[in-house]
């Protein structure tokens, strides 16, 4: 059990909030937020808001861990840049895993993941750092997702595939196996993916193909 202060006051945080209330053994203590986004009233679900720039003044990273399930915005390089800086300061992150997930080999999952209800994680298959799996998703077996990954619900992801850090899932997309997911990638809602794909490229339809689109659509 850990006494955890969780980064965010937005809706990932509330249901992080929810689930380690109601499904793990740990005790939220604080939210926390950087300065500039302190609410007025400093308080969250009934709990204090610290600024991050002091908190280890009020919760020391010997006595509590973090946990920053942040969104998937600007394709989960601001949950990546919240993650790294949660680490220089010391602090141990936790992993969310449901009690309602089905999870064969758990020690293959890394720090400040967020897996919830209904998702399958198959035998072999290694979860990195700092991932989001939302519920229904199918994680085939002997492959590897890495670092700063979000899948969205009921994605079927088959097995020996391989998912470059800060890659995206929309809903219904399936994968077929032994693919490389290339680092950035976006994959739309129902996209079906049957061949590699090319790094930060948008991927949508069925056979999916690569989307002409801006920076600015990355941005979301």
């Amino acid at each position: 059990m850990s006494r955890v202060i969780i980064f965010g006051i937005q809706d990932f945080a509330s249901l992080a909030h929810y689930y380690l209330k109601n499904d793990s053994p740990h005790e939220v203590v604080a939210f926390c937020v950087h300065r500039d986004f302190l609410p007025s009233e400093r308080r969250f679900e009934g709990l204090p808001v610290v600024p991050f720039e002091e908190v280890q003044d009020a919760y020391p990273p010997g006595d509590c861990a973090f946990f920053a399930p942040l969104s998937h915005r600007k394709m989960n390089s601001l949950r990546a840049q919240v993650y790294g800086q949660i680490k220089q300061k010391g602090y141990p992150l936790i992993s969310y895993v449901s009690s309602k997930a089905t999870v064969f080999m758990p020690e293959l999952i890394g720090e400040n993941c967020f897996i919830l209800e209904d998702n399958t994680l198959q035998p072999f298959t290694t979860i990195g750092n700092n991932v989001v799996l939302w519920s229904g998703n199918h994680i085939g077996h002997h492959g590897a997702i890495k670092d700063h990954v979000l899948f969205t619900s009921h994605v079927v992801l088959s097995g020996h595939c391989t998912v470059e850090p800060y890659s995206f899932f929309g809903v219904n997309a399936t994968i077929r196996d032994r693919l490389r997911i290339a680092e950035g990638t976006l994959v739309a809602m129902g996209a079906c993916i049957t061949s590699d794909t090319e790094a930060w490229g948008v991927y949508k339809g069925n056979p999916a193909k690569k989307a002409s689109v801006s920076s600015k659509e990355l941005d979301f």
